[in-house]
């Protein structure tokens, strides 16, 4: 019998309400001990007094729920205490849980790990579920919920069956040479699993969209020293995150800034005026911007509209760049300017001259690049590795006719797919996907 869990669900902190979850076999006898009352009726809303251990001092009145295993978010007896949101009142009661026989505080993440180890949902929902709670915008939302809901285990459990199907084939040349199956077999799993190649390889070159929309898609400003870099950044971020200075090589380092780009998570890296170095730390700060620049997915190249000294400097690479001819203000005629891929746009960050026009296209190109729209994406790093060893078994699969090999290979090719969910060897995994969960969830 495993330990009955509790801890508080909602944030730290005062406010005016808080949850409080409990999970395990004892659920119910803890929450009979603080009310002193018989259950509730399950999943209905019941006003109830919480009490202290011996019955002697009301702690809060608030609602009481009750969830009875299996058709819970765990799986097992669940409990909540909706209270008032003080932390005299949550402290209270997380102590008068605490004195109940066979409960403890939960671990980070343990009510989502024992949903997963109960069948509730698969590692990709546990995932999501987190990417939930973690989502900054709308399209992480939306991505987190799809996820959560089961979308992207959908599509590797339907992988992983016709991996069985043919696996089954192929048994069965194995299992019952006399009766002549193994050409015909062999045959058409070969042409089955060489469409599954196909489909896993269409799914996974989608150049990390899943991902990007995860951690955030990465828009670095560069140009030369004093052409408004840190300007820029500013008035996106809607605030003084970099200093703005007539002095050169006033921005020494990459300064980052995340945020919300209409709807989609973008990070802005403002970067080091490329120029030939003046000393050591200067040159160690293009340096750093150069290379984010080079792992920018979109480039900001910001010039002074009337300086013409750096229009043909080999610094700037057009690619995925937007050009911005800026101080407009100041000149009369701009000068002539490379062109960046994405288009050139004439601007005066002083006054806000041609600003609108520019962040209404930056965030045209974010959406376009990077709308997922319905389909279930690729979010983490295990998952892509877990894909690769999959076709990597699977190529190796189509390179002999041997029975015995395609079905070693097939059933590696499952081993691989089975623990982006958790149907196989997954033990090694847990920590690793519960590890950031808050605690209460």
């Amino acid at each position: 019998m495993s330990d009955t869990i509790y801890a508080l669900s909602t944030g730290t902190g005062r406010a005016g309400l808080a949850v409080i979850r409990l999970s395990g076999s004892t659920a119910a006898d803890a929450v009979c001990s603080l009310t002193r009352r018989e259950l509730p009726v399950a999943r209905t809303a019941t006003r109830r007094r919480f009490l202290t251990k011996d019955g002697s001092d009301v702690i809060d009145e608030g609602l009481l729920l009750w969830f009875p295993g299996p058709n819970s978010f765990t799986g097992e007896d669940v409990a909540e205490f909706h209270v008032h949101g003080g932390t005299a009142v949550i402290d209270t009661i997380l102590s008068a849980l605490g004195d109940c026989l066979g409960t403890r505080l939960a671990d980070p993440g343990e009510f989502t790990k024992r949903a997963f180890l109960n069948n509730k949902m698969d590692l990709t929902a546990a995932e999501g579920l987190a990417d939930l709670i973690d989502a900054e915008t709308a399209s992480q939302r939306r991505q987190a919920l799809r996820q959560s809901e089961g979308a992207l285990g959908e599509v590797y459990e339907a992988w992983r069956q016709r991996l069985i199907t043919c696996l089954a084939h192929i048994e069965a040349a194995i299992d019952f040479p006399e009766e002549d199956l193994s050409l015909s077999l062999i045959f058409e799993d070969r042409t089955k699993i060489l469409r599954l190649i196909e489909d896993i390889t269409q799914y996974i070159d989608d150049s990390k969209v899943g991902e990007r929309l995860r951690n955030g898609i990465e828009v670095a400003i560069v140009g030369p020293p004093n052409s408004g870099k840190s300007s820029l950044l500013n008035v996106l971020a809607g605030r003084e995150a970099a200093i703005v200075s007539e002095i050169a090589g006033t921005t020494r380092d990459v300064i980052e800034v995340r945020m919300d780009l209409g709807g989609f998570p973008v990070t802005l890296s403002d970067t080091a005026g490329i120029r030939e170095a003046s000393n050591e730390i200067e040159a160690e700060g293009i340096r750093r911007g150069y290379k984010r620049s080079e792992q920018a997915d979109i480039r900001v190249i910001v010039f002074d509209a009337g300086d013409p000294s750096y229009l043909s400097d080999k610094f700037f690479e057009l690619e995925r760049a937007f050009t911005i001819l800026n101080k407009m203000d100041m000149v009369d005629v701009a000068r002539p300017v490379p062109v960046g891929e994405l288009g050139v746009f004439e601007m005066s960050l002083r006054t806000g001259i041609g600003l609108d026009s520019f962040v209404s296209e930056l965030a045209a190109v974010v959406s376009k690049r990077f709308d997922s729209g319905a389909a279930p994406l690729i979010t983490r790093a295990r998952h892509r590795e877990a894909a690769v060893a999959c076709l990597v078994a699977l190529r190796r699969a189509l390179e002999t006719s041997m029975p015995e090999l395609i079905a070693e290979d097939l059933r590696l090719a499952m081993r691989a797919i089975g623990r982006v969910t958790g149907s196989v060897d997954v033990e090694d995994l847990l920590d690793i996907v519960f590890q950031d969960f808050c605690i209460g969830k």
